[in-house]
């Protein structure tokens, strides 16, 4: 990595936070066995995405926006990018595009509109976020608390002096998001809890994304999943893209701030790679599954 000139008092000031933003890296692996979920960007595709744009490593701090919404103060020459759910935005003054470097004078204003699709906006900061990490992590996790509290008016974040270098790139063309995403899954450790039909009907009909939908996960509705077998389950591991079935028989789909154990049974679990369409799906939306 290499270090930016004149790093020092670097900050964002929050005007608006949204619609409750909070700040994001890829999370805090490893610390399952102790309770500690993994939390971070709940679409790490385009967190990922936004730190490349600006240079920044892979696992730089950024702000993770649902719906957009976003005001923000630059008090130095700053280099942003926005990623993930399309939103109209200004820098100082000027139209700002997504998916690439927009650049802020000291003094100006990036103001973020409410997203047009998707759910989730991440904007990035050259140099990255630089709050105190916990467990290895700058990530906010709503479950357990752990990590820097939700972006309120006011806020000043500082600005770290670490990235890696100007990217070759500077615009990165995304495919729209699908209005009914199909999402690949996986069997799950208690796919014997449940009926023939059950199987099928997961693959077969489609899913509405109900409004219990944050960081968590998402309440789905749609077909009963009937149990082939009755009883308690003790608690066991849960990883995220897990769907776990409770008594009503309509699946909860784990994200990132998901427990680290669960107790009912898990069906399947979406395959890592369609999370992050997964973490753009709004509510009233439907989804469809695919083993």
């Amino acid at each position: 990595m290499t270090t930016d000139p004149a790093t020092t008092a670097r900050s964002v000031r929050v005007v608006h936070p949204g619609f409750g933003a909070t700040v994001q890296d890829l999370g805090r692996p490893g610390h399952a066995a102790l309770g500690v979920g993994l939390s971070g960007a709940v679409d790490r595709r385009s967190l990922r995405l936004a730190n490349r744009l600006v240079g920044n490593h892979e696992h730089a701090a950024v702000i993770e926006a649902p719906l957009g919404g976003l005001v923000l103060d630059f008090d130095h020459h700053a280099t942003v990018a926005l990623t993930g759910a399309p939103c109209p935005a200004r820098a100082g003054g000027r139209e700002a595009d997504m998916y690439a470097p927009v650049r802020l004078a000291p003094g100006e204003r990036l103001t973020v509109g409410t997203a047009t699709e998707g759910l989730r906006l991440y904007l990035a900061v050259r140099g990255g976020l630089d709050l105190p990490p916990v467990l290895g992590s700058r990530s906010t996790d709503t479950l357990a608390g752990l990590g820097p509290a939700r972006l309120a008016a006011g806020d000043l974040l500082p600005v770290g002096g670490l990235a890696d270098g100007w990217p070759a790139a500077d615009f990165a063309p995304q495919r729209r998001l699908p209005a009914e995403p199909v999402l690949r899954i996986l069997p799950g450790p208690r796919e014997d809890w449940f009926t023939p039909e059950a199987l099928v009907a997961l693959c077969t009909q489609p899913y509405t994304v109900t409004d219990q939908n944050d960081r968590v996960g998402m309440r789905l509705a749609g077909p009963f999943l009937e149990r082939a077998r009755t009883g308690e389950l003790p608690s066991e591991a849960a990883v995220p893209g897990a769907l776990q079935v409770p008594p009503s028989g309509q699946p909860i789909l784990f994200l990132a701030d998901h427990p680290v154990t669960g107790g009912y049974p898990v069906i399947a679990a979406v395959h890592e790679d369609d999370l992050p369409q997964a973490a753009q799906t709004r509510p009233g939306q439907t989804v469809r599954f695919r083993w």
